[in-house]
């Protein structure tokens, strides 16, 4: 049936980061950790999920530490494990380490080619958006398959997030840089049949 759902699941982008709060691209697995204000973001999220008694039948974790710190937090509300899946960030090449001002001086074009034409790898060595969205879609769509009728967590980066908000949403790669969210917060989307439904985007607990 058209309304028949598959899966809910809750996406919690992990707490922020040096880099994060920098606003720096990085796609690095082991740096940075969580600082202070990222695991104080990770707390506020847990007991959100207290409080609103969030029912979860799984959680799983991108590999990145940053990640699995704040999925280990997580897994404590729910007294049980997580296990952790292929949701890496956007392969960001030769922009690793840089923040979006110090591209827009140095790499003005490039940063104009990064919004304007996700089919395209920008700079050369990274990941075209387009295919980005295409990778994290379809690993969505597996752990989906495998988890039909579950409610279940998933703690990712933002830009995957953002991916997938771009698939649930049918929202064209162009529009990829227009969509923000924060470090710390909560996004939630349920697959049905037929279609994806995004039930709220970007909630950060006070």
């Amino acid at each position: 049936m058209y309304f028949d759902r598959k899966c809910k699941i809750t996406f919690i982008s992990h707490g922020a980061t040096i880099f994060s709060e920098e606003g720096r691209f990085s796609d690095l697995e082991n740096h940075p950790p969580l600082n202070e204000n990222g695991a104080e973001e990770i707390d506020k999220i847990c007991d959100y999920l207290k409080k609103r008694q969030v029912k979860n039948d799984k959680i799983y974790s991108s590999s990145a530490s940053r990640c699995t710190q704040s999925a280990k937090k997580i897994a404590k509300v729910y007294k049980k494990d997580f296990e952790i899946v292929d949701l890496k960030p956007r392969k960001c090449g030769s922009f690793s380490g840089f923040t979006f001002e110090q591209i827009e001086t140095k790499f003005p074009k490039k940063l104009k080619d990064l919004i304007l034409k996700p089919d395209v790898p920008t700079p050369e060595d990274a990941e075209t958006v387009s295919d980005f969205i295409k990778r994290v879609s379809e690993e969505i769509e597996k752990i989906v398959e495998q988890n039909i009728g579950s409610r279940i967590i998933i703690v990712t980066h933002p830009d995957v997030i953002k991916a997938a908000i771009c698939d649930a949403l049918e929202i064209p790669a162009t529009s990829f840089q227009h969509l923000y969210i924060k470090t710390g917060s909560a996004t939630q989307v349920s697959y049905f049949k037929s279609w994806k439904s995004l039930i709220y985007s970007d909630y950060t607990p006070l």
